[in-house]
Order: structure tokens, then sequence, then C-alpha cells
């Protein structure tokens, strides 16, 4: 059965105080419970910005590629171009991806596929970023939860980088997944990703062809003949909301509260 997202919605801020570290908000989009293998659990998608979570968010990578044969030291990258976001089961991280935005360092994809981004960065208008170190839990099999982290992820791209053009690397036995998944579509020929040394394709989705995905399926609660994870995402008008929760944090630090312990929580209502 879909999931009804006609339930509750709560964003939690708290500044997280490390001895080692300066104070870090933390800020997450709280989503009613789950059915998670049989039972109801709480979830939510989370911006990172803690070594913890960076941490549990690179072991889960490494232990998803190692076990492709991908290799088992990646890391995370940690600067003001790279946003990495997790979905959590009772606070277990289940699911990371990184968004990386374009800039003079260039891009992940710049290693195998440089031509085909210079190409796009030749156009007026064109901002790239990218999507990497995508990893989820299979134990963990719901659809409405990687649909919540994609569609966090896509609204504080637009957002707040203006993004106009999204890319990502993938290997070839997973292109179909993507198709239909979020509506890729491939650029160019494989070529090999170092970083992983397996095949790689690129692949490329206008940031308004998901604008109008969103626009006509999401939370229409429908039962998808297809793979689209674009009838679970939240409704349009919901977007503002969550943004504007995502992306505020406290103005001053605050005394470190009691582990997973929001300072504060507000709730609205998802509409149907």
């Amino acid at each position: 059965m879909p999931f009804n997202w006609n339930g509750q919605l709560e964003q939690s801020a708290r500044e997280n105080i490390h001895q080692d570290e300066p104070h870090q908000s933390v800020r997450s989009i709280r989503l009613r419970k789950l059915e998670i293998s049989g039972k109801l659990k709480n979830v939510s998608v989370r911006l990172v910005e803690s070594t913890e979570k960076i941490q549990a968010a690179c072991d889960l990578i490494n232990d998803r590629y190692a076990w492709r044969g991908y290799g088992s030291s990646h890391r995370i990258a940690e600067d003001a171009n790279h946003m990495t976001f997790t979905a959590e089961v009772e606070e277990e991280v289940v699911g990371t991806i990184t968004l990386a935005v374009d800039s003079a360092q260039g891009l992940a994809a710049d290693r195998a596929f440089k031509d085909e981004l210079d190409a796009f960065r030749d156009l007026p208008g064109v901002k790239l970023c990218e999507l990497t170190k995508f990893a989820f839990d299979p134990a963990v099999q719901s659809r409405e939860l990687m649909a919540a982290l994609f569609h966090i992820v896509f609204v504080y791209g637009h957002r707040t980088h203006g993004c106009t053009d999204l890319l990502i690397e993938v290997n070839p036995r997973h292109v179909r997944f993507y198709e239909a998944m979020l509506g890729f579509q491939r650029l160019g020929a494989v070529r090999t990703n170092e970083g992983v040394d397996a095949p790689a394709q690129l692949m490329w989705l206008k940031v308004a062809a998901i604008r109008e995905q969103i626009n006509c399926h999401a939370a229409t609660q429908d039962q998808p003949s297809s793979r689209s994870l674009y009838p679970f995402f939240f409704s349009p008008k919901d977007e503002a909301g969550i943004y504007d929760r995502l992306v505020r944090a406290p103005a001053q630090p605050v005394s470190a509260p009691p582990p997973n312990e929001p300072v504060f929580a507000e709730r609205i209502r998802l509409a149907a």
C-alpha cells in the first residue's frame, strides 16, 4: 500500500556540541512513522553537518560499495560545494547521497566525462550539479523514504544553489533503474570510472523536468505501474515549508541537549 503523505512532518534543529569541534547545527525533516520491516519506525531525512553522521554515511557507502566490488576506502567530501543528506530510521543511517555543486574545482564526473560537462558549461544560464555517493540499505525496502531523500535533495539544490542540470554516473547495469525511477537520460558512451575501477554511464536530468514531474505526479498516492518515485514525492505546495524547516537553525549556540533531543519541533499538516 503506498505511503500516505497526509501525515505529520516535523522539523528539528539542534546544536551538537563536540569537545574538538565548534558548534554545529543539525537540521532534519522528520516524517511521520513509516512501516519498515513490518514495524512502524521513526524516519527522517537529514542535511548532515556533524562528523559522526558523515562517518555513519561513509560506513554505509563503503559497505555497499565493497559488496559490489568497488572498494571500501571511499570518503565523503566535506566542503562548501558538497552537501550530504541521510535517510534515517530510528536515528540509524540507512541511506545517503551527496549533492555536489559545480565550482572552479569541477565535479567528480569531470574525471571521465569532462568533455560532456564542458559542453553544458558553454551554454548560457546553466549551473551543473551532481549526485554522488548514493547508497541505501537493501534491508530497508521503502520507496517512500527513498523518494523523500531525493525530493529534499532536489528542493535544497534548486532553491539554495539554482541548479539547472543534474548529472550522475552509474554502472551500466543500473541505467534502467535511474531512467525509470527519476527520468534520467543517458549521455555519451560508457567509460571507466577510475575511482571504483568500473564502467560508468553518465546520465542527465533537467531540473525543470523534475519540477514538471512533481507538479503532475507528486503526492497522488497512486499505485504506479512503473518504478517511478514521483508519486511518492511531497506535494509542490509543501516544498516551501520543508525548505524553510531544512535551512533554519538556532541563531545562537545553546547548551548541549540530551542525545537526539531537538531544541524545537514544529508540525505541519501535509496536504492530501
